[in-house]
């Protein structure tokens, strides 16, 4: 096998676990070095690499520095969110792969969630057209757990964790007073309410809070969720709700729609926020509680403190298995998570055709969506429960703060 050089990038939102994913990929390729030569990174990705940035891993992380991802959120490498053309006889393929072979590039690795996945169906199928040999894999990653054919997604375990030990303290937060409130919690989650669903966890017992779950499999009625919290108040004078930020009514229509200008992000999806606030000032107004939301925002997917190390060996794993499945030949598919039983959890790695994956979402099941579309079954529970065990240690600074690796 002649040698080559092996580059991989980081796409769309991070997580806490997408580091370590990006560990798997550079550790392992600097491991083959019968067969891989130098071990590249995009600097924020796609659009970096047409740009020219590029860094050197041996270079920026020597040694045993390169361990340091696995415990650093973000993502290292910078990501972008940039859309490859639909039309692949569009001059950015042709420029991008010879770039590629400037530097004997013979495999690529793209971390990210669909959009990425997109970006690695077309570049797959322009290096078929050409009768390129350059491989290509995508790496699975994102806190929304939406990716088609995977049991779930690296990140996502980390970001449930953090969802659900945030929201348990809510709920012991909001307990220290006998008036009666309400506590909008929105979380992340446009189409797909994985993340919202993973509020569950947070229960105690059985009836516990928080008490109402809304997630966007379903269409959200204003009134019926009104008189879903008057009727929360005789088991608890305290009740937690927790939306995902793309609940919707009947129509279609965002409820974060109902009073604020939603803008677009470059791949045509509305960027979403304020349904929390939205329905908080609804709350109050009419039925004249005290109310409040709070809005978890980027701390879903950023908290190192909180990653689970199911999810962080998960991630290192199947970057290891994307490089061992580019030199056996693979190309056009991405590292998927097959269950292979649940008590006790056990996982294997394969592999899915990209194409199959890209502009495609996973949502959570409506069978696991109950209570009229206000509540979780236990179902999701046990499917979620090992995605979130285990603690990672977290490297200190001296100045008491978490030591993570920096890009310079």
């Amino acid at each position: 096998m002649e040698m080559k050089n092996m580059i991989v990038g980081q796409s769309g939102g991070p997580t806490a676990a997408i580091n370590s994913s990006l560990y798997g990929v550079a550790a392992e390729g600097l491991r083959q070095k019968e067969f891989i030569g130098r071990v590249y990174g995009m600097v924020n990705g796609i659009e970096g690499f047409l740009e020219g940035r590029i860094l050197d891993f041996e270079d920026v992380l020597p040694g045993n520095t390169l361990e340091g991802l696995k415990t650093t959120p973000g993502a290292y490498l910078g990501s972008c969110r940039y859309k490859l053309p639909e039309d692949l006889s569009d001059p950015v393929y042709p420029e991008l792969f010879a770039k590629f072979e400037e530097l004997q590039i013979g495999y690529v690795f793209y971390i990210g969630g669909n959009d990425s996945m997109d970006t690695v169906s077309k570049l797959s199928r322009y290096a078929a057209s050409v009768n390129s040999d350059i491989r290509f894999i995508g790496e699975p990653k994102t806190v929304d757990n939406d990716l088609v054919l995977t049991d779930h997604t690296p990140g996502f375990g980390s970001a449930a964790r953090y969802v659900a030990s945030t929201v348990r303290e809510i709920v012991i937060d909001a307990n220290v007073y006998e008036k009666r409130s309400v506590t909008i919690i929105e979380i992340m989650g446009r189409h797909a309410g994985w993340l919202t669903a993973a509020s569950a966890l947070a229960r105690k017992y059985k009836g516990d809070n928080p008490l109402l779950i809304y997630l966007p499999e379903t269409a959200f009625d204003q009134e019926a969720f009104l008189k879903k919290v008057e009727a929360c108040f005789d088991k608890n004078p305290n009740v937690i709700v927790c939306v995902s930020e793309g609940i919707h009514d009947d129509k279609g229509t965002f409820i974060c729609e109902y009073d604020n200008h939603v803008g677009t992000d470059t791949f045509g999806h509305k960027m979403l926020a304020g349904c929390g606030k939205y329905l908080e000032n609804l709350v109050r107004n009419r039925l004249g509680v005290k109310a409040r939301s709070v809005e978890l925002n980027v701390s879903q997917r950023c908290s190192a403190s909180m990653m689970s190390a199911a999810d962080q060996k998960e991630a290192v794993m199947a970057g290891e298995f994307g490089v061992r499945a580019a030199l056996r030949g693979y190309t056009g598919k991405m590292v998927a998570y097959k269950r292979t039983c649940n008590l006790p959890y056990a996982i294997t790695l394969g592999l899915e055709d990209v194409n199959e994956i890209c502009n495609k979402e996973k949502t959570v099941p409506l069978e696991w969506i109950t209570g009229d579309g206000s509540d979780i079954s236990d179902d999701f529970v046990i499917y979620a429960l090992p995605l979130i065990q285990g603690t990672v240690e977290i490297p200190m600074g001296t100045d008491g703060l978490p030591a993570f690796v920096y890009r310079k």
